[in-house]
Order: structure tokens, then C-alpha cells, then sequence
């Protein structure tokens, strides 16, 4: 038996779930696009209504990374529709704690992430990443991700 899972999050799990959402924000808002991506794209407080709503949402997944019991990364994943009728997996969050990264984890919940998207016949999966976040970048090409679109910012 693995020490990482990755399982379905429900209601119980919206607490330690809001926490690792807020470190999540705090370690990115540091990194570089991160202090907009915080105020653009990160999940507004309180966290906890936005991931209750996930954690009920059909067309949304919300797992908890798990490593020798212990609840230390999460991700969600929501379906979107396309122009044409289809739909795409977003990967919206991914996280691990620092302490844990490495040990499977992260692999367990995107594993996860590309196996719903497959069985809600998904035409893709995508998940967007800071400019300076090297490792996250190689994390998802690791699955096959490869980039589609930059967005480019100037401060005012």
C-alpha cells in the first residue's frame, strides 16, 4: 500500500482544505506574477464558501493529497466548456506542502485530475503556472502538459 492517495474531499475536509489554500496564496504571491495572480486568479476569502460550493459542485473536483494519513495537498479541477460544445478540464489548484513534495503526492492527486477529466471525456486538461515557478512547470509537463497560451502584464 502507497504512504500517498489522493480521495475525494467532502465537507469534513473544507477546513484543513482553507488552510492549505492560504498557503498556497502566501508561498505564490512571493513568486514572480504572483502578487497579481493573488488578486486575479487566487480563490477569495473566505476560501471555506468557495470550496464548500466546490466540494457539492457536479462538475467539479476537489481532492485531498494524502501521505501517511495526514491530509497535505489539495486540488481541484472544474470542466468548462468549449466554443464547440465540448468541454476541458481546468486544473485550478494544485498544492503541496513544501515538507511534502516529492513523496507522490502531487502525482497521486494529478493522476486523479487526468483520469475524471478522461472519464467526463474531457477534450483536454490544462492548469495554468506562474512565470517563475520552474518546478510546477516541470511538474505538469511530467503529464504531458505543454504550454498553449502566455498571458503578459504590466504593473500600473
Amino acid at each position: 500500500m502507497s504512504d500517498c492517495i489522493a480521495r475525494s474531499a467532502g465537507e469534513a475536509d473544507v477546513g484543513v482544505l482553507a488552510e492549505l489554500v492560504r498557503s498556497c496564496i502566501a508561498e505564490l504571491r512571493t513568486q514572480r506574477g504572483g502578487e497579481l495572480w493573488a488578486i486575479t486568479g487566487a480563490r477569495a476569502e473566505p476560501v471555506e464558501d468557495s470550496l464548500a460550493s466546490a466540494v457539492s459542485a457536479a462538475e467539479v473536483l476537489v481532492l485531498c493529497g494524502d501521505y501517511v494519513g495526514v491530509t497535505v495537498g489539495y486540488a481541484v479541477a472544474v470542466l468548462v466548456p468549449t466554443t464547440d460544445g465540448r468541454r476541458i478540464a481546468r486544473v485550478t489548484d494544485l498544492f503541496t506542502l513544501p515538507d511534502a513534495r516529492h513523496v507522490g503526492v502531487g502525482e497521486s492527486m494529478m493522476d486523479e485530475c487526468v483520469a475524471w477529466a478522461r472519464m467526463n471525456h474531457a477534450v483536454a486538461i490544462d492548469a495554468a503556472v506562474l512565470p517563475g515557478t520552474r518546478d510546477s512547470k516541470n511538474f505538469f509537463e511530467g503529464f504531458g502538459l505543454t504550454a498553449r497560451e502566455l498571458t503578459v502584464s504590466l504593473a500600473l
